[in-house]
């Protein structure tokens, strides 16, 4: 669970996780207020990072954690409270049906989905998906969603190389798997909307980054990954 300046989510968030079983990492990517503080009271194994290295930075320290401590498989969970907790058995249920690399949770394929999307957003983030769904020759409806599942090799395979720009974590990240033929599957659940805090990249900034996350891609300017074998 990467975290910037989430005091007033990540225990809430810590807790339910814990609640279901799951043992719960969390990475304070540099924050300046409580959150590690908050995160350890809620009995989360805890990451400090001593400067704010984005997303991708924060996942890649999980993921080498991960790798040092033997897991099979990772729930990557944001801990601002917009993912459901409650999704995680499922994410585990797909995989162990599916054997997929990689298992999203799409906020778009739900019915009680509660997280709203400004329009212009919504169709650059439907460009996305059309660029996912044939990389992974599947159909994806949210390829930009960091609620998911992420299982060995690949989890290894990120932990030495992962990006860390804005869409690299996500989008990026599940194209270059798709093809290098990584398994995706996908799984609906109710996001909700962010009730403290803000977004790390304006409305204006992420349709830019999306722009370029796109060219990265359609270029092959991204990251590698082994083939899956």
């Amino acid at each position: 669970m990467p975290a910037l300046n989430e005091e007033s989510t990540i225990a809430q968030v810590v807790t339910s996780a814990r609640n279901l079983g799951f043992e719960v990492l969390v990475v304070d990517d540099g924050s300046s207020d409580r959150t590690s503080a908050k995160a350890r009271e809620a009995g989360a194994h805890l990451l400090e990072l001593s400067m704010n290295l984005g997303v991708g930075g924060a996942l890649q320290s999980a993921f080498n954690y991960a790798i040092r401590n033997s897991f099979e498989a990772v729930i990557q969970l944001d801990a601002d409270g917009q993912h459901p907790v409650e999704a995680i058995p499922q994410l585990i249920e797909n995989a162990n049906q599916t054997r997929a690399d990689i298992v999203l949770a799409s906020r778009f394929t739900h019915a009680d989905n509660r997280m709203t999307v400004n329009r212009i957003r919504k169709f650059a983030m439907s460009i996305l998906q059309v660029v996912a769904s044939r990389a992974c020759r599947t159909k994806i409806t949210d390829s930009s969603s960091g609620f998911r599942l992420i299982r060995q090799p690949l989890l290894g395979h990120f932990a030495k190389n992962f990006p860390s720009h804005y869409l690299g974590d996500t989008f990026e990240a599940l194209v270059v798997s798709g093809r290098k033929k990584y398994q995706v599957s996908e799984i609906p659940a109710a996001f909700r909307d962010r009730t403290h805090g803000q977004s790390s990249a304006s409305k204006r900034a992420a349709i830019l980054l999306i722009f370029r996350a796109l060219v990265v891609t359609l270029f092959g300017l991204h990251f590698q990954l082994p083939k899956k074998i």
